[in-house]
């Protein structure tokens, strides 16, 4: 189904061909609508490029505009800009047409790609912290919203769970264990182990050697370590897995990076052999001496000691993900203190002739009240678990106050679909590179850019329908007479221009902040055009308004990982 603003961007071209102009310049949705529903800057693009007067050329262009079947006839405003809009009986025909449309209006590209996306990737034997937040849920959303556009998406959560950590991890396991404490919460135990064993290495020369020990045992395969790495590894995924299925996500794959111990040597060798690595003070390293502020900063593959790093293990992860899973495209969400590790990694990729489009997807910070990263009074990270339950309890109070004699089942899922909407919403709100402050008052407030208000104009909608007591049937034609309708139809028609745009720089925000203003439009719409008292045949049409309304919502919220509730 082709938008508006698609339709809108055809005749405009047309119409510049007809003028003996080039092409330029393109329709956007207008920022203020007291001066139409579309816009375009084209005229003042090509003045510019011409050495003309914006307006002399604005009007060139309106002469061949045929849009009459759209829109009313273009008025120029301003320097120069030529402004659209719409006809009812256009929009009218195109919201019946939504109504009829599962995707609601929102087409699959033209080229699809075969995409990796790398997020979350917590550490096995730490607890997972407030920080993963961000990875997760823009990862997530990411995936939804690039397989809802019909692009073959793998998701891969690659673990932590090697390095230098486990000789301590398992010095701790044989010296410190606490069978008792390992079943009621085994992260917290395992914190708690690795955390003694650091301590008595930093106090003891011996403990450290034996640290050392543990982990050169392990890196050999030594069976009793290997035991222990894979109790560890185990009972951290199943405290992941617990997260994840609370969070509504899931994953194709999950890859650690001791998934990738075998491929490293052949990596390294590979490297060396094409020159691409060299020798350097003992370590085998990748020097960028032709890119300037790379040039000081080599990328080191194989260490003095001989041992290997995260570098070594993200050159073969680029090497399986293209070459085993056939990726073209991969993703890697993370923050962005690790801008740098990245581009160093793609720049060997590229090197090497790997034919993929590389991006790390950086993100900044959760900030505590204080403005500082989010943090216990220890000192410690927030446990992400602690911050999920805390939203579900927050939210189960709220429902409390306002549904006291709601059976308790209906309660507790319904606290668990606005608890933790609303953690993911503050995140996907915000654009993905700004820092933010993580505020229970905020993000569960029922007024402002809240997932908790988008969901209500969704329950709004339901109780409409409950009130109603009778199946909906969509008309074969709406009715937009009232000024009320015609502002929430074009809200609802935008939907599919918006969804496209939120991986163009990947903003989820894009599309958040767009159901924002489509519960406005709903709330403003629904206060001024009475629905089951008003006649037909208005009352239909803006029964199915309604319909629609729930839908996108629905939809949108889906694709930013988050669910409705029928009631609140």
């Amino acid at each position: 189904m082709e938008t508006f603003q698609a339709l809108l961007a055809q005749k405009l071209s047309a119409a510049l061909t007809a003028a003996d102009l080039p092409d330029a310049g393109e329709i956007t949705q207008a920022r203020d609508p007291r001066f139409g529903d579309y816009q375009t800057s084209a005229a003042l693009v090509l003045a510019k490029q011409r050495g003309e007067k914006p307006r002399t050329v604005a009007q060139r262009i309106i002469e061949k505009l045929e849009v009459v079947d759209v829109c009313e006839p273009p008025q120029i405003a301003g320097a120069g800009f030529i402004n659209f809009t719409l006809r009812r009986a256009a929009l009218e025909q195109k919201t019946t047409e939504l109504l009829r449309d599962e995707r609601l209006g929102v087409a699959t590209t033209d080229a699809p790609k075969r995409i990796v996306i790398d997020f979350g990737s917590p550490n096995v034997a730490k607890p997972m912290h407030v920080g993963h937040i961000r990875s997760t849920v823009l990862g997530d959303s990411l995936a939804r919203i690039a397989e809802f556009m019909g692009h073959n998406v793998v998701r891969d959560n690659h673990i932590g769970d090697w390095g230098t950590q486990f000789g301590m991890v398992i010095y701790g396991w044989k010296n410190l264990l606490d069978r008792a404490a390992l079943e009621q919460d085994p992260i917290a135990e395992l914190v708690r182990i690795y955390k003694g064993a650091n301590e008595a290495a930093t106090a003891d020369p011996a403990v450290r050697d034996a640290c050392r020990e543990e982990l050169v045992k392990l890196q050999a395969g030594e069976a009793e370590n290997f035991a222990i790495w894979q109790q560890c590894t185990a009972l951290s995924m199943g405290e992941f897995e617990r997260a994840y299925q609370l969070l509504d996500i899931h994953y194709d794959i999950q890859r650690g990076e001791s998934f990738y111990n075998d491929r490293l040597p052949a990596v390294v060798e590979r490297l060396c052999t094409s020159g691409l690595a060299e020798k350097s003070e003992g370590a085998v390293c990748v020097f960028f001496r032709d890119i300037p502020d790379l040039a000081d900063r080599p990328c080191i593959i194989r260490k003095r000691d001989g041992g290997y790093n995260y570098a070594t293990t993200d050159v073969a992860t680029v090497d399986y993900r293209i070459g085993d899973l056939q990726r073209d495209t991969i993703w890697i969400v993370t923050g962005a203190p690790q801008q740098l590790h990245f581009r160093q990694i793609f720049e060997i990729a590229r090197r090497e002739g790997r034919n993929a489009d590389f991006r790390h997807i950086t993100h900044g910070s959760i900030l505590g009240e204080d403005r500082k990263l989010m943090k216990t009074r220890s000192g410690d990270n927030v446990a992400l678990k602690d911050v999920l339950a805390e939203a579900i309890v927050r939210a189960r109070s709220l429902i409390d106050e306002k549904n006291a004699d709601m059976p308790e089942a209906e309660k507790a899922e319904i606290a668990r679909i606005i608890g933790i909407g609303a953690v993911k919403y503050a995140d996907l709100s915000q654009y993905r590179m700004t820092d933010y402050v993580f505020s229970w008052d905020r993000m569960l407030s029922l007024q402002g850019n809240t997932a908790p208000y988008l969901q209500n104009a969704y329950v709004r909608v339901q109780s409409i329908f409950r009130k109603a007591g009778e199946q909906i049937t969509v008309p074969n034609e709406l009715v937009l007479a009232d000024p009320g309708e015609s502002v929430l139809a074009k809200c609802l028609c935008q939907f599919a221009e918006v969804v496209p745009t939120v991986l163009n720089g990947f903003r989820p925000n894009v599309l958040a902040a767009y159901l924002f203003e489509l519960a406005n439009g709903f709330h403003a719409f629904y206060e001024a055009c009475p629905v089951l008292k008003s006649d037909e045949p208005a009352r239909s049409s803006r029964l199915a308004l309604c319909n629609l309304t729930a839908r996108v919502l629905q939809r949108g919220l889906e694709l930013l990982g988050i669910g409705v509730p029928e009631k609140m």
